[in-house]
């Protein structure tokens, strides 16, 4: 079974967080942040990758920290589980509508990380979480991951519904990328990712 489990503690943060890439989609998350936990429990259950997650963060600042550094060890975890990324399908693009919004993810586990997002929220906040913190929990899971991964609000008008539809569009793309190939090769010209 392919999962992973890593820990990491700062002054910022302290935060454990397991992924059983295999799982259903069992999410146990807890990061002290309501919309954050919803957006995460989605991940979960729409990729089919089980989360157990706890971090403790310095939400008395803010939630910037809690935020990208769930993104860090998610990331680490992810990865760890992929091991040499050998069998997989490598690739996964999805599309996923939520009410108006319309959100688009395309990923690449490739070892070679970066980010490309495109969106604009309308508020600052959802509830306890900042809104400009999705960029960054994004761009940090990617790097840890090692994951070239492009996210675009294609549309929407609500800002609940622009975040959840990339949460899922990312999820769903996730989920076709770590499915095992037929011939369970590295799927690259250099052989190995």
């Amino acid at each position: 079974m392919r999962k992973a489990k890593i820990s990491r503690k700062t002054r910022e943060t302290d935060i454990t967080a397991e992924v059983i890439l295999d799982g259903k989609g069992i999410a146990q998350i807890e990061t002290g942040i309501g919309f954050f936990d919803h957006m995460l429990t989605a991940l979960s259950v729409h990729s089919g990758i089980s989360i157990l997650l706890k971090c403790i963060g310095d939400l008395n600042v803010d939630c910037h920290h809690s935020v990208e550094d769930t993104g860090i060890v998610l990331g680490q975890a992810f990865n760890e589980a992929l091991k040499d990324k050998s069998g997989i399908e490598r690739y996964g693009s999805a599309y996923i509508p939520m009410d108006e919004a319309l959100g688009f993810c395309s990923l690449d586990i490739s070892n070679r990380p970066f980010l490309v997002f495109k969106g604009e929220f309308t508020n600052q906040m959802i509830g306890e979480y900042d809104t400009c913190m999705t960029e960054e929990f994004f761009r940090a899971f990617a790097f840890n991951a090692g994951i070239t991964l492009h996210v675009n609000m294609v549309y929407g008008t609500n800002d609940h519904h622009k975040c959840e539809a990339i949460f899922k569009a990312c999820a769903h793309a996730l989920k076709k990328a770590i499915r095992l190939n037929d011939t369970g090769e590295t799927l690259s010209t250099k052989g190995s990712l």
